[in-house]
């Protein structure tokens, strides 16, 4: 065997080394639909039954929320979004501590709505939807005690690691981030564009009524 040929079958075992390397990790990465479908199913399999524990204990339940959109939601990109316009111009303290404050006010809320809202099931439907191939949109059926189906779409962008992250939500025809966005803007205008006191006084308002109601309220 020549020095040329020994040097060509190393070659061939690294890129095929790095090739697995890839399709494993390819492998790892769960498609969109499926991943909407594992974080709620464990979240749900873990307060089934016991909405009236939670009820009696918030701060569980919201470690468990926290938990659940850790490993689904692009929090900074989502804060980012809502900022808006004024994202620019804000320093990179306020834009961390407002993706956080909106974070732990977002928790606040699906954890409410989670134990006040009646439903008697949770259905992600097959498919993702997608116009480019780093976007894509998962659909969600949440069915009320009274058969009322409220239609619930994600919207997850791919990041540079390959992973999909939700980054806006809609809720019976309510775009949540569009939402968001404009109390933000109108928080800003309303404290003459002071990032510190409108991140400090940060308290998103949308209810569980509103959304039952849907974009028509």
């Amino acid at each position: 065997m020549n020095e040329w040929t020994t040097v060509a079958k190393r070659y061939s075992a690294l890129l095929l080394a790095l090739c697995l390397a890839l399709f494993a990790t390819q492998a790892l990465a769960q498609a969109p639909d499926q991943l909407i479908r594992n974080s709620v199913n464990q979240l749900m399999g873990q307060i089934e039954g016991r909405k009236d524990y939670f009820a009696q204990h918030p701060e569980e339940l919201k470690r468990l929320v926290d938990e659940s959109l850790e490993d689904i939601a692009d929090f900074r990109y989502i804060g980012a979004s809502v900022m808006g316009r004024y994202f620019r111009n804000a320093t990179p303290e306020q834009r961390s501590r407002f993706a956080e404050v909106f974070r732990q006010t977002l928790i606040d809320t699906y954890a409410k709505g989670l134990v006040t809202f009646d439903y008697r099931d949770l259905r992600v439907l097959d498919g993702a939807g997608s116009r480019y191939v780093d976007q894509a949109s998962v659909d969600m059926e949440v069915v009320g005690t009274n058969g009322e189906v409220y239609p619930v779409s994600y919207s997850l962008r791919q990041n540079d690691d390959g992973q999909w992250k939700v980054v806006n939500v809609i809720v019976n025809g309510i775009n949540l981030g569009l939402t968001f966005r404009n109390q933000f803007d109108q928080a800003m205008r309303e404290n003459n564009r002071d990032y510190d006191q409108v991140i400090n006084g940060w308290a998103p308002e949308v209810g569980t009524e509103e959304l039952e109601q849907g974009r028509g309220a």
